[in-house]
């Protein structure tokens, strides 16, 4: 009997919604940009990342804003903006978002012009920036005034803080805008759509600040690492790289017939001065990024603190609302003791109309045989009528006088 062959496997197919490639928007230092489409394989060449980097700039994942500090390149993850800055290039993710075009046409412009910053003067940029000529960009960089010039990923970084601190800011206010007569009205008049309206404000109000809460946390962390934030100074590590490496060819290339001692001489010379390169290096001078983070994380903070006193403002309308819907179940009690007061008494005068209804034989219920006697029959209706009715709104009164003498109505 001849055995059936199994069918053939289906063909590997690639997961759904998983491309192997993303289309990325390449900024170098010098240059124009442009568009490129970076599998994930080559990223992690490009800028040593790992894997698990990469994972949060992912939007298919919406992970929350992260800064992460790495050997040859910075993963910026804040709010829409997703990039990876290195010393010579920065890669924005999903370019095409519309509300991304505020923040390329700043980042263009930012990397464009050269920055200066406040410790030195534009002449001594531009002596510093002729002196660098000549040994690439990344060296120039760094040359140029020791700092005087931002470096190309500190002005990422800047443009990127800036947009999303200004996005965060303009979220903020837009909320505030609508919260806060929204809340008014809402002490003012307690309806199911007001509510519904001040239901919906709280919701995007804890959204809103865990996002803004976590950006402020990121720079905070940012701020308390000083070894992140020297690892951040990529074009500084680029230019250190190559002077060891320009050391190391310059040794190599060394006459051999130098003589001994003079050689030890010169050996413990590039020493001390390697030492003290190495020295520089891992120890650098930081103020200048942690003047940039302190600035961007006093804003974040101020918005942060809008939108506590927000939530205040919030909880304390809902305290105001409670209060209020406790006074009114307080009148409807005190409106409930009064009537079930009230039934008591109408009760008690039922109760004397049912024994003059019973079969009874008084002079008052057998039948008139004069005039004389009619009337005076009459009369005593009622006088007993008048009676049991005055009997009764005395007892009513009596018991609300008791209540509010004990405190129990107000």
């Amino acid at each position: 009997m001849e055995r059936k062959q199994p069918p053939p496997a289906p063909p590997a197919t690639r997961r759904k919604g998983a491309p192997a490639s993303r289309k990325w928007l390449v900024v170098p230092a010098a240059g124009e940009a442009r568009e490129a489409e970076l599998g994930k394989h080559r990223i992690m060449e490009m800028t040593g990342l790992p894997t698990r980097d990469l994972r949060v700039l992912d939007p298919d994942l919406s992970s929350p804003s992260t800064i992460l500090v790495r050997e040859r390149a910075v993963v910026l993850n804040l709010e829409h903006v997703k990039a990876i800055v290195t010393a010579t290039e920065a890669l924005v993710l999903d370019s095409s978002n519309p509300l991304l075009a505020l923040f390329l046409k700043d980042l263009h412009a930012r990397v464009a012009s050269p920055d200066v910053s406040s410790t030195g003067s534009a002449t001594d940029r531009s002596n510093e920036t002729d002196q660098g000529e000549g040994n690439g960009p990344a060296v120039a960089l760094c040359r140029a005034g020791n700092a005087k010039i931002l470096p190309f990923e500190l002005k990422v970084l800047e443009v990127c803080l800036e947009h999303t601190c200004k996005c965060l800011e303009s979220e903020t206010l837009a909320l505030e805008k609508e919260a806060y007569p929204a809340l008014d009205e809402l002490t003012s008049k307690v309806s199911r759509l007001n509510l519904e309206h001040v239901r919906h404000i709280k919701n995007r109000l804890v959204a809103l600040s865990g996002r803004v809460q976590k950006v402020r946390d990121e720079l905070e962390h940012l701020l308390d690492d000083d070894m992140d934030m020297s690892e951040m100074y990529l074009t500084r590590k680029l230019a250190f790289q190559g002077f060891i490496e320009t050391s190391s060819r310059v040794d190599s290339n060394k006459d051999a017939s130098t003589d001994h001692n003079e050689k030890e001489e010169e050996d413990g010379d590039d020493e001390t001065e390697t030492g003290r390169e190495s020295s520089a290096y891992v120890k650098p001078d930081i103020e200048e990024l942690e003047m940039l983070v302190e600035a961007y994380f006093v804003q974040i903070d101020g918005t942060l603190n809008k939108l506590y006193h927000l939530r205040e403002y919030v909880d304390d309308t809902e305290d105001y609302i409670n209060i209020m819907l406790d006074e009114k179940q307080n009148q409807l009690l005190q409106m409930g003791v009064l009537l079930t007061t009230a039934t008591v008494v109408v009760t008690a005068g039922i109760v004397v109309v049912s024994l003059f209804g019973m079969n009874i034989h008084i002079d008052l219920m057998k039948d008139p045989e004069t005039d004389e006697q009619a009337r005076i029959k009459n009369i005593k209706f009622w006088e007993t009528t008048c009676g049991t009715v005055a009997g009764c709104l005395a007892i009513y009164l009596i018991a609300i006088y008791a209540g509010k003498r004990s405190k129990i109505l107000h």
